[in-house]
């Protein structure tokens, strides 16, 4: 299986790396079109700023290159927002794979929200063998809405979506590489999506 993470220089990429390495996959780290286009799997991270995120995939011209793949593709983090239409950070317009827009958690609770938390209202392959509020690892200030691309759910002020998924595109807001056994569980899962 070709294994590609998408390197535009926004990512958490050694402990992706490491994460698939464990699984027995050696992930290929590129910039590449034709690389990205021909991967069976593609991995979209992203830690950092949205509008500068986008701004390096524009640069680059990943922008047109990732919401026309036809393989399954996974957002991670600042990847899963860059996916959806637009973020309240840096007021960036995304890449509108999901109908949803990222907004910013309220005054009333600490930002960014780090570390543990549950995920619920698991609806997809993405997550077999996962159960319901088993614990994720999250590092976020931004979230994306609850809508009907929404196959997983946290709560943190609100509930909010902490997976989206269309078509052969999925999205988690928390990062599985650094979630343990069920973050390595859901990596499992969607290299063997079918």
């Amino acid at each position: 299986m070709k294994l590609v993470i998408v390197n535009y220089g926004a990512g958490n990429i050694q402990s992706i790396k490491f994460a698939f390495q464990r699984l027995g996959y050696e992930a290929v780290l590129t910039d590449d079109a034709e690389e990205i286009n021909t991967a069976d799997r593609v991995i979209f991270p992203g830690v950092g700023e949205a509008s500068s995120a986008m701004n390096k995939l524009k640069a680059s011209g990943l922008d047109k290159v990732i919401p026309a793949l036809r393989q399954p593709v996974l957002g991670i983090c600042l990847g899963m927002q860059l996916m959806c239409h637009s973020s309240e950070e840096g007021n960036t317009l995304g890449l509108g794979i999901f109908d949803t827009d990222v907004v910013r958690f309220t005054k009333n609770v600490k930002v960014p929200q780090i570390g543990w938390n549950q995920i619920t209202n698991l609806k997809s392959s993405l997550f077999r063998d996962v159960a319901e509020k088993d614990h994720i690892y999250l590092v976020h200030s931004y979230y994306a809405p609850i809508c009907k691309e929404t196959i997983a759910v946290s709560e943190y002020e609100l509930a909010y979506s902490s997976a989206l998924q269309k078509g052969n595109f999925y999205g988690v807001q928390f990062h599985p590489e650094k979630s343990s056994k069920v973050g390595e569980r859901i990596l499992k899962n969607f290299l063997e999506l079918s």
